[in-house]
């Protein structure tokens, strides 16, 4: 019996969270990119990050929309289960924001330093990221730290869903939060919030959300990863048109995927107005000709360092040689370049030269406040 002209399309489940930046996932469903590639990509929306961790390693989800930081941290088993991860694209860059409360945020708009502020409160201050290696944490984190306020031993950081996060800043839960959009646009148009600054505006082109599944989904099953890269570079190259983005305005504002107001949808996804194309360094970008989706090593060498910076990962006995040795094999194993380039190949996307770029967070300072 012959094979079939059109094979069946491969079911793999993905997940997310309500976010902006899952739009890529939503996009290549809503426009078919999956079924180009041979696949069919069945979206199920998570409650949490520590869900969308979970699930990766039990096998209930084949890959995910997903923190950088938080494939890192199951690398290295940093507060968790140890497992084996992959990176296959980075989906964005930007597009996160620092939310404080309105007597916090007129303080630091009158002139108040923030730490003066923040002891003005009489006690602890509480703040909230949403995974404790993730993306925000660092951004949370090393924004604290450059304004001289310890954010291990003088913050009470919590960890908490993004959708929760308005409310709780609403109830006086919380002092302050890093989050995906809209989640700071919530809180203003909550009235109970407002953005300190804007992760771009801390480091432009910063790395956000990847493409992640277990090392074991993309090494033993190779053409399958690559189809799947490649059907979500190519939802990303579409989004870096601003009539596509406003047309992928409602997709992501139906109730079954974020479900905040289409207005509030368009002002994170073209945060410059109608004719927003992702081209502003420190804005949300989804493609950039393929160097927003790149998986740079050094990216992911960053990670490992503020890992190590907040105690995380112990410093080499060897030093600072050996260190940067070791932090290089994990990020290798990780990210799988090889995947990355041909799924650019079949796209026609070029890749670039180098494995690493010079671009990386400014240096603000170690400000970690003495112990």
């Amino acid at each position: 019996m012959s094979a079939p002209l059109h094979p069946e399309p491969r079911t793999l489940r993905l997940g997310y969270l309500p976010l902006i930046d899952c739009a890529p996932l939503v996009a290549a469903v809503r426009l078919g990119l999956d079924r180009r590639h041979g696949l069919r990509l069945d979206l199920q929306r998570q409650a949490s990050w520590a869900a969308v961790r979970d699930k990766l390693l039990s096998g209930e989800l084949d890959a995910a929309h997903a923190l950088a930081g938080l494939v890192y941290g199951v690398e290295c088993g940093i507060g968790g289960p140890q497992a084996d991860m992959a990176i296959l694209l980075t989906l964005n860059q930007n597009g996160q924001a620092i939310t404080l409360a309105p007597a916090l945020a007129d303080a630091l708009a009158q002139g108040t330093p923030l730490r003066s502020a923040l002891a003005a409160l009489g006690r602890a201050p509480v703040f909230a990221q949403t995974f404790p290696t993730g993306t925000h944490a660092m951004w949370l984190y090393y924004w604290l730290a450059a304004q001289g306020v310890d954010p291990i031993g003088a913050i009470q950081a919590v960890t908490l869903p993004p959708p929760q996060m308005p409310d709780a800043l609403a109830r006086g839960e919380l002092d302050g939060y890093c989050a995906g959009e809209p989640w700071a646009a919530q809180a203003e148009a909550m009235g109970v919030g407002r953005r300190a600054i804007r992760s771009g505006e801390l480091w432009p082109g910063h790395p956000e959300k990847v493409l992640a599944c277990r090392r074991a989904f993309a090494a033993l099953q190779p053409e399958l990863a690559t189809a799947l890269t490649a059907t979500l570079l190519d939802a990303c190259r579409w989004l870096d048109d601003a009539a596509h983005r406003r047309e992928a305005v409602a997709w992501l504002a139906d109730p079954e995927v974020i479900g905040l107001p289409a207005e509030r949808i368009a002002a994170c996804l073209l945060p410059g107005g109608a004719a927003d194309d992702g081209a502003d360094p420190q804005g949300l970008r989804f493609h950039a000709g393929g160097l927003a989706n790149m998986p740079w090593l050094s990216d992911g060498r960053w990670f490992l360092q503020q890992f190590r910076r907040w105690g995380w990962l112990p410093a080499s006995e060897a030093g600072a040689e050996q260190e940067a040795a070791h932090d290089a094999q994990i990020v290798a194993r990780v990210h799988r370049l090889e995947t990355y380039r041909a799924a650019a190949a079949q796209l026609g996307i070029a890749v670039p030269e180098h494995d690493e770029r010079e671009d990386g967070l400014p240096d603000w300072g170690d400000a970690r406040a003495p112990a």
